[in-house]
């Protein structure tokens, strides 16, 4: 009876010390699992500013300009990217996680890849595609040509940013929403 009285005192102050570090846990945790079936996102990338967004269904259409939520599509391409590392694991199709891009071209616009981006004869800022990632590893960019029907280019200011210049226009279908920034921190 001593050793079972023992094992209870023993088994309830370990409950005491793990419980409020777990409920605290569960507390903090809870609004983010909930807050994704809600349209809430966290961004842990460069690309934007770090923080929570949330997905907002446009007024109309998707328009250049348009800062998006959007789902790569499962392509070798994108299978590369999530290989080395660009991509995260979420709940797109292919397994993906969304990415926060700039709508910069859409249907019938015309995309150019030189020292810059240009589309339809204008350069587009802080578009200079690199040559290789960070891991010296070289990078394919896309060829260029019309966006086609249905699709829309990507774009990121960011320096390191995987985007369209690499991988082409991207199904607009695959647009979750626009991305509206709630929480963020830009460093």
């Amino acid at each position: 009876m001593t050793f079972l009285h023992d094992q209870r005192r023993q088994t309830s102050r370990i409950w005491r010390r793990v419980s409020l570090p777990v409920a605290l846990i569960a507390v903090l945790l809870a609004p983010i699992v909930t807050g994704g079936a809600l349209g809430y996102r966290i961004n842990l990338t460069p690309s934007e500013p770090l923080g929570i967004w949330r997905i907002q269904m446009p007024e109309g259409s998707y328009k250049v300009g348009d800062l998006v939520f959007v789902c790569p599509p499962p392509t070798p391409t994108m299978r590369e990217a999530f290989d080395r590392g660009y991509l995260r694991s979420g709940l797109c199709p292919g397994g993906y996680a969304p990415l926060i891009k700039t709508i910069v071209a859409v249907s019938s616009q015309r995309i150019k890849i030189d020292r810059l981006v240009s589309i339809d004869g204008l350069a587009l800022p802080h578009s200079a595609p690199a040559q290789l990632d960070g891991r010296g590893r070289s990078l394919r960019r896309f060829s260029g040509g019309t966006v086609p029907t249905g699709y829309v280019f990507l774009h990121s200011g960011f320096i390191g940013s995987f985007d369209s210049r690499y991988f082409g226009p991207v199904p607009a279908s695959g647009v979750l929403g626009l991305a509206k920034a709630v929480l963020t921190y830009a460093p």
